[in-house]
């Protein structure tokens, strides 16, 4: 499949380009708003073709599919342009500012008849996967609760809109507590109804943009699920808790772009560690997008997953700024 890349962004650089290779794929054409930018970007990519102009890259013949890593508020007007071009669209998340318009875009997809996926990427860890696995195996019960640190150090070259313009798309809960939303989901195979929350800003954002953030998710199941994500952690490993009425499962170093972490599983019969296969997240995630366009299977994370998250997101959101417990609306 040959792609076309809607933002000379970070993530593409490190992460989808070589993921995108890996699979077999071909990264034909790259787009910036900035023409200095994506001549650069697309020399030291290797990228043959470069544009400043969306219609341009979207009338290339060669293009099958997009891959989306521009700002957020950006996502659904380009999302519906390649849409409307015939290209099938993996998109970085959060798929919008609203959950209507995140609808918007999923259903138009769907009525293109065009694959639409959404890069939450932690769902592929083998880690992940394993415990979703043995939640399903029933090895610690009926889940009861969670906990989720996922409290990280921005480094400098990613903070710019993301900590400054939260008319962008910016902060802390739209960048990170999707993924816990998103993995959460994918984990339990729950879906969360209502939630709290409180946020802290200061230590990094200088704006009002929260750059920390700590709450509470309850799931249709009754489960309680704890969260604290962040910016701002220099020091902090990231891990996730699953307590069931017979066991508990803890998952160390997991909520991160590289495939590592490792699980352990605590229950009557003692302590033991999990077997993985750590494997390229990435790579993976853009290997099942092929296979859903070549055989109208689904992608890794749906456009659905994508607006489940956000629209969790946005429930964290509302929550932190009224002090009340707010409902997730999809």
């Amino acid at each position: 499949m040959k792609w076309g890349l809607i933002g000379a962004s970070n993530i593409a650089k490190t992460c989808v380009i070589g993921a995108i290779r890996a699979v077999g794929d071909e990264v034909v054409s790259v787009l910036s708003s900035d023409e200095g930018r994506v001549q650069q970007y697309a020399q030291d990519n290797d990228i043959n073709h470069y544009t400043n102009d969306i219609d341009q890259l979207l009338s290339n013949p060669t293009v099958e599919a997009v891959y989306i890593s521009t700002k957020n508020n950006l996502h659904k007007e380009q999302a519906l342009l390649a849409i409307a071009a015939g290209k099938h669209v993996m998109c970085e998340k959060p798929l919008a500012l609203t959950v209507e318009d995140a609808k918007q875009m999923v259903d138009a997809a769907e009525k293109a008849g065009v694959v639409f996926a959404t890069n939450h990427h932690l769902r592929n860890a083998a880690t992940h996967t394993a415990l979703r696995r043995a939640i399903q195996a029933g090895e610690i019960g009926k889940p009861l609760a969670a906990r989720v640190f996922h409290a990280v150090s921005l480094p400098p070259h990613l903070q710019g809109w993301r900590i400054e313009h939260a008319a962008d798309g910016g902060g802390v809960i739209l960048d990170i507590t999707v993924h816990d939303a998103d993995t959460l989901r994918y984990v339990l195979g729950d879906d969360p109804v209502e939630v709290t929350a409180l946020t802290q800003t200061g230590e990094m954002s200088k704006t009002g943009a929260p750059d920390s953030v700590m709450g509470v998710i309850r799931f249709k199941s009754g489960l309680l699920a704890q969260f604290h994500d962040s910016f701002t952690a220099k020091y902090s490993q990231t891990g996730l808790e699953i307590i069931g009425t017979e066991g508990t499962l803890v998952a160390r170093d997991v909520m991160t772009q590289r495939p590592v972490g490792e699980i352990e599983l605590i229950n009557a019969e003692g302590s033991r560690k999990l077997a993985l296969e750590h494997h390229n997240l990435y790579e993976t995630g853009f290997r099942q997008f092929s296979k859903a366009v070549a055989d109208h299977s689904q992608p890794a994370a749906t456009g659905l997953d994508g607006i489940w998250s956000l629209a969790t997101g946005i429930a964290v959101v509302e929550a932190a700024a009224t002090g009340k417990t707010v409902p997730v609306s999809v």
